[in-house]
């Protein structure tokens, strides 16, 4: 019996989860293209194959990617995203959320602020855009893309002092959390969707 069914844009992913998995069974569906098609927007065909693929699937969904996130919502999955951008509007701003890919600042941004106002406080978030760091992880060098991304992040934190917490804003990133040089919170979404979800550890 399947516990939970995940979708995802990357093959990476899979060992990730399994890892974070605990006793529960997870099924996996990999769709690289999707996330492709998007960059330029969520057209109505892309709109309706993800739809149909959720809604033919039985029991909780979880995806996993931040572009895709708010589509597979309205289709009855749960964003990965979700339960770390409700812990991070816990701890309170200002939030410093990184991201990766252009296409997920405004999905996980609105997240946020919708967090934020589920809680009833101001949002006090600051992005800041780590693109030109991508290319590293399609290439594989997923190495690279962590170390990196905990140089900028920890050096945008040493500039502006007052940060409540970071968020990492796509599963893709999380390898990155411990080797940011802060004392304040780093949240990942892999492992605390998982927790929320299955009960894992």
């Amino acid at each position: 019996m399947v516990d939970l069914t995940l979708i995802h844009t990357a093959e990476v992913h899979v060992a990730s989860f399994d890892a974070l998995a605990g006793a529960a069974k997870l099924h996996h569906i990999v769709r690289p293209g999707w996330l492709e098609r998007a960059q330029d927007g969520i057209d109505d065909a892309l709109r309706r194959e993800i739809t149909a693929e959720i809604q033919r699937l039985t029991g909780p969904v979880l995806c996993t990617c931040t572009t895709l996130g708010e589509l597979a919502e309205s289709a009855g999955a749960t964003r990965l995203d979700w339960p770390m951008m409700q812990a991070a509007a816990q701890i309170g701003g200002p939030v410093l959320i990184a991201y990766c890919l252009e296409s997920t600042r405004a999905p996980s941004t609105a997240l946020l602020e919708r967090a934020f106002r589920d809680l009833g406080k101001s949002t006090e978030i600051r992005t800041l855009p780590l693109t030109g760091l991508w290319p590293h992880f399609t290439a594989g060098d997923t190495d690279l893309f962590h170390k990196q991304i905990a140089t900028w992040v920890s050096t945008s934190l040493a500039l502006v002092a007052d940060t409540s917490c970071v968020v990492l804003a796509q599963a893709s990133m999380a390898g990155a959390a411990a080797l940011i040089e802060t004392e304040i919170p780093v949240l990942t979404s892999p492992a605390i969707a998982m927790q929320n979800l299955t009960g894992a550890d």
